[in-house]
């Protein structure tokens, strides 16, 4: 296997509670062996810029951008600056320091914006990543609020069909002490610096929880989509940028039974 060296660093299996819908424990689950793999930050870190980058339009300006103009430099013995002036008048032009002049330093069309990486360094980026939403210490570490003994919430996939309401859906995180983080989220929310106020992303909002669930159009995902940080997402597309947002690993996590198979048989690749 393409982990095979990764084997004698693998942690101790790691059991979960599973809650039912009034918030008690109905169960214990061992998650799959992929949240066991060491936690690579330098990985991590390295995957999140490729895939962050990859999303980014590419952009750049036309080479003759400020310089279609009759301006020339009338040279020396005038008493004036040295600069081009537009024939007839004046008014400098050309030079990037001139009203209507050319850009100094503007975005180039060749420029590589797009870190690439293998795909093994993606699959492996995503596993470490996902290992590292079940250890307590480093979701606390993230700046994450809940009241949960353990992580990720682990939760039975037939409970959430009877809910469709959002307030059915925060009495639920109540019971499973993940709300107290959606507040934070909420309370720490706040205006943009700068002129992205005008551009369409007027606030600037900290993540929250992570929801992995089977189905993001059922009615139980669209009660939680719009809670202050959260999101919502198929185990098939989780990525690094859901997992650790920032490149900072320990997203606080709410899972399914059912998501958790669907990721087992997406990575099942490395399984022990």
């Amino acid at each position: 296997m393409i982990y095979s060296s990764l084997l004698l660093y693998l942690r101790d299996p790691i059991t979960v509670p599973v809650y039912s819908l009034d918030g008690s424990q109905v169960d214990v689950i061992t998650l799959p062996d992929i949240f066991r793999f060491p936690i690579r930050r330098d990985l991590i870190r390295r995957v999140f810029l490729s895939e962050f980058t990859a999303r980014l339009q590419p952009k750049g300006r036309d080479p003759m951008a400020g310089k279609r103009t009759t301006a020339e430099s009338l040279g020396i013995g005038y008493g004036i600056a040295r600069v081009p002036r537009v024939k007839g008048s004046r008014r400098a032009a050309f030079i990037h320091s001139a009203r209507g002049g050319m850009a100094a330093f503007p975005p180039r069309v060749d420029a590589r914006i797009w870190e690439r990486v293998n795909r093994r360094e993606r699959i492996l980026g995503t596993i470490s990543a996902l290992s590292a939403t079940a250890v307590v210490d480093i979701v606390k570490a993230r700046g994450h609020k809940f009241s949960a003994p353990a992580v990720p919430v682990v939760v039975e996939s037939q409970v959430l069909t009877g809910i469709s309401k959002t307030r059915d859906s925060t009495e639920l995180l109540r019971k499973l002490g993940l709300y107290e983080d959606v507040e934070r989220a909420r309370e720490g929310t706040r205006w943009r610096a700068g002129k992205g106020k005008r551009r369409g992303r007027r606030y600037k909002e900290p993540k929250s929880i992570l929801f992995i669930l089977e189905d993001v159009e059922s009615p139980f995902a669209r009660s939680v989509r719009n809670l202050p940080g959260v999101d919502v997402v198929l185990p098939s597309l989780v990525s690094v940028l859901h997992l650790a947002p920032g490149a900072h690993p320990g997203r606080l996590t709410f899972i399914t039974i059912g998501a958790l198979k669907g990721l087992e048989e997406r990575f099942k690749v490395i399984s022990l």
